[in-house]
């Protein structure tokens, strides 16, 4: 049977592996470097550097996260549907009440985002709360408390952080080859590998983000979509809001590919729908989300 913490060994994993393959990743980087160079201070660097990275995806990369959205926390008196809506499900839920922000946008929706459920927060536009009514605000959130449950959150997090690193490295590289340093024979073989890396990471990093928001992405959804059920005992009041959500359209002011993941819609608004598209949607198509919310799909 679904429930609230299904894959939550598995998100640890996940994550785990993740930042181990950062961590290879810019070792395998900095071994490149200091052998083009015959300097291993560029190896010791790459080591400290990505032992740091992990570090701070792991403390900090919520904060990175709702800096980039916009996100302003809020109060209870300020916001108390809303508050007290999230304070029941999360004692039915069995975890702490995650901090709450709001996102100044027309654009309908929300997300999940922290370390664990200690340190979660949870996030919605303005939008959401005018369109919405209390039973599909009840089904938003507790979709969002699922993720928080099952840890979703840490993994969707720490991608932003680390996928983000590896680009602005690639591009890092190319602008400091392409627009400086020496130029000496001497050096050409080094400035020819770093040129090469910086392409590679260039090209790389965002399919790789795609790749890793698409395996962390969809089948998520579908969890949370039903764990959420579970948790307000109402299917219909999520699909109600999704219906809604989804009919919106437009895309949000402060939409980022690197979050697009997170948000319980896509942020960019609807698109396409041509087989290609699909295949690198972050979120699956709504219409399989209200077939399986209303019994459609087993």
């Amino acid at each position: 049977m679904v429930s609230l913490y299904t894959h939550n060994d598995s998100n640890i994993r996940k994550t785990w592996l993740l930042m181990i393959m950062f961590f290879i990743v810019v070792m395998f980087v900095g071994w490149g470097f200091s052998y083009a160079y015959n300097n291993p201070n560029i190896l010791y660097f790459a080591v400290i550097f990505s032992i740091v990275m992990n570090f701070f995806s792991y403390w900090y990369s919520d904060k990175i996260v709702l800096k980039m959205s916009g996100a302003k926390a809020i109060t209870r008196d300020a916001y108390p549907d809303l508050w007290n809506i999230t304070e029941n499900l999360s004692i039915t839920a069995g975890i702490p009440m995650p901090k709450l922000y709001i996102i100044e946008d027309p654009a309908p929706n929300a997300f999940a985002t922290g370390r664990d459920k200690e340190h979660s927060a949870v996030a919605v536009t303005s939008g959401l709360l005018q369109i919405l009514n209390r039973t599909e605000l009840e089904g938003v959130i507790a979709h969002e408390l699922s993720h928080i449950g099952n840890k979703d959150i840490l993994l969707q997090t720490v991608v932003v952080v680390l996928v983000g690193f590896v680009t602005l490295l690639g591009d890092f590289f190319l602008r400091t080859t392409l627009f400086g340093g020496n130029r000496d024979s001497k050096n050409g073989q080094a400035q020819m590998i770093m040129i090469l890396v910086g392409i590679a990471l260039s090209i790389l990093a965002p399919i790789v983000a795609t790749i890793i928001q698409l395996a962390i992405s969809r089948k998520r959804e579908f969890l949370a979509d039903s764990s959420g059920a579970l948790l307000t005992r109402y299917p219909e009041g999520l699909a109600s809001a999704l219906e809604k959500i989804s009919s919106y359209g437009g895309q949000m002011r402060k939409a980022n590919h690197a979050t697009a993941h997170m948000y319980i819609s896509n942020p960019f608004g609807s698109k396409g729908k041509s087989g290609l598209h699909k295949l690198f949607m972050t979120h699956p198509p709504v219409e399989e989300r209200l077939a399986a919310l209303r019994g459609g799909v087993q």
